[in-house]
């Protein structure tokens, strides 16, 4: 395999900050990650970069070579046109940063689009990130459709090798093969060099899969935050308000629907209350029964997505 660091390069600035805390941090730095572009239900991973890059100061340690590794057929970025010419460009960018939180503590964010092509150099180059910026824990992150419903508390599963930093939550599946990603494959590299990694899945509605979820997001940031220390109460604070309106917003959908949907959120609210009880509700999976199914209800909720997007 051709040398992984060629898909990366150092921000000198960036990377002396990193040097400079790792100086004082002698256990090391705590590196979360998400890519854009697999399975997120509700918008979940994509809610919490967005929200750590838009609240806490940060900086970029190292970037990768998006000419590279993603498709633009696949996932053409966006141009802006005005009136005679293109006028701005979004360029991807899969970056690792070095993020500050609420009490100036230092960790790592790499996030961007998932990687099209060359995982296993991806997956290599990510190792020696961690290797070269001292990282003693990688968090990934990301929601999960699953037949649960809205009115109970968010569900959390969760993976890699250090599920005892999530006592309470463990996993519901005995054996499953699903389609890879790029997340997944990093997870699977670095256990295999012997590097602690958590994996945070939050389960979000099925029926509400496809708009941005708050409450899965929020979930999913609290267990981070148990699971590591870091203290990020303005990303919290903003997605418990958004998670606010978006449940009232569902409630009132409901309120205003059929009876076919109704029948179905009463009906996963037996189902959930039946199967996970009052020790296990966060470790749910739904057992098949005869309800309807997310595309027979999707209809019902294009008005409260439009409206979403509307509000964006």
């Amino acid at each position: 395999m051709p040398d992984p660091q060629s898909l990366y390069e150092w921000e000198p600035k960036g990377l002396a900050v990193v040097d400079m805390a790792l100086a004082q941090e002698s256990a090391g730095l705590v590196m979360l990650y998400h890519f854009d572009g697999y399975i997120d239900a509700g918008e979940t991973g994509e809610q919490i970069v967005d929200g750590l890059l838009e609240t806490l100061p940060h900086q970029v340690v190292a970037s990768f070579d998006h000419d590279r590794l993603v498709d633009y057929r696949a996932r053409r970025p966006l141009f802006t046109f005005r009136r005679d010419r293109w006028a701005a460009y979004e360029t991807p960018t899969l970056d690792v940063r070095v993020v500050q939180d609420a009490t100036g503590a230092p960790f790592l964010l790499l996030s961007g689009p998932e990687p099209d092509v060359e995982w296993e150099r991806f997956a290599a180059a990510v190792e020696q990130i961690v290797e070269r910026l001292g990282v003693r824990l990688a968090v990934n992150f990301n929601g999960i459709p699953m037949g649960v419903p809205h009115t109970r508390p968010v569900g959390i599963t969760p993976h890699g090798n250090r599920t005892d930093l999530m006592p309470g939550h463990r996993s519901p599946f005995d054996e499953a093969q699903v389609p890879g990603s790029a997340e997944a494959l990093v997870e699977y590299r670095l256990m295999e060099a012997g590097h602690d990694v958590l994996g945070v899945a939050a389960h979000v509605p099925h029926y509400v899969a496809r708009s941005a979820y708050p409450d899965a997001a929020l979930t999913a940031l609290e267990s981070i935050t148990a699971a590591t220390g870091l203290v990020l109460p303005s990303v919290a604070h903003a997605l418990r308000t958004e998670a606010h309106r978006t449940q009232t917003e569902i409630d009132r959908q409901i309120d205003q629907g059929d009876e076919e949907l109704v029948s179905l959120v009463e009906g996963l609210e037996h189902q959930y209350d039946a199967v996970a009880g009052s020790e296990t509700r966060g470790n749910l999976v739904a057992e098949p029964v005869d309800l309807p199914s997310a595309d027979e209800i999707g209809l019902e909720f294009e008005r409260f997505l439009a409206e979403r997007e509307g509000d964006a």
